[in-house]
């Protein structure tokens, strides 16, 4: 595997976001600057309304701030044209949701099959399951998947559009305790065997004790940024 590490993969200057609501406009994101290392497993903290899920819409693609800029790689992401942006969605990130968004009425293999029959260059669907652990689950339907499950078949969906980059929104809000660490676990092993970029956005703070940097946002700011000098296992995850 290639070390990348050191490379800056994205790059926020000064974003701004506002949301008009019919006479009011509220501000969300307040001029908030910060870079994303390749390689790297980012944790972004903070309470709910701190502009968490703006963010990851923002870098996802899915959104467009109202000021400032952001660069992946050299390619300014505000002022892509909209195929660029789907490009860019498509090719680039991955995304896992918390409530896992898999199609009801597909098998697990066949959800994965969504992302890699559109990717420019997916990954195999049975080395996807292999990497969840899930081999053995492939022909089920979502009902028939516990949550934890559910929540490890949208990781190799994610994983088999092969993305450099994975967009984690709350991927343990809807689990267990136990649950919850075993998918930290196998995000963690993407980031440290695959090298993948793995950015978390998470309102508890005992999750980001994996990660390598842990940015603290309060209402639209960066209150903090933590370098992470020991992270700690998911196993030792205690919340």
């Amino acid at each position: 595997m290639q070390d990348n590490s050191g490379d800056i993969l994205l790059d926020l200057r000064d974003v701004q976001r506002t949301f008009r609501m019919g006479e009011i406009s509220v501000q969300v994101l307040k001029g908030v600057s910060f870079q994303v290392m390749q390689g790297e497993f980012l944790a972004i903290v903070g309470p709910s309304g701190s502009g968490k899920t703006t963010i990851l819409n923002l870098i996802g693609g899915l959104d467009s701030p109202t000021a400032g800029e952001i660069y992946y790689h050299d390619q300014d992401l505000t002022r892509a044209t909209s195929s660029e942006l789907t490009r860019y969605r498509r090719d680039a990130i991955g995304f896992v949701f918390q409530f896992y968004n898999l199609v009801p009425n597909l098998t697990a293999r066949e959800n994965i099959l969504v992302t890699t029959e559109i990717a420019q260059n997916p990954r195999d669907v049975d080395e996807a399951l292999e990497l969840v652990d899930l081999t053995n689950r492939s022909d089920h339907f979502p009902a028939q998947l516990s949550g934890g499950e559910q929540q490890r078949i949208a990781i190799a969906r994610a994983v088999a559009g092969n993305p450099e980059l994975l967009l984690c929104d709350e991927p343990t809000g809807a689990l267990d305790f136990e649950t919850g660490k075993r998918v930290l676990r196998v995000l963690l092993d993407l980031n440290r065997q695959l090298g993948k970029t793995v950015i978390v956005i998470t309102h508890n703070s005992a999750l980001a004790q994996v990660a390598d940097r842990i940015i603290h946002l309060r209402s639209g700011q960066i209150s903090s940024v933590e370098e992470n000098e020991s992270p700690i296992a998911p196993e030792e995850v205690e919340w």
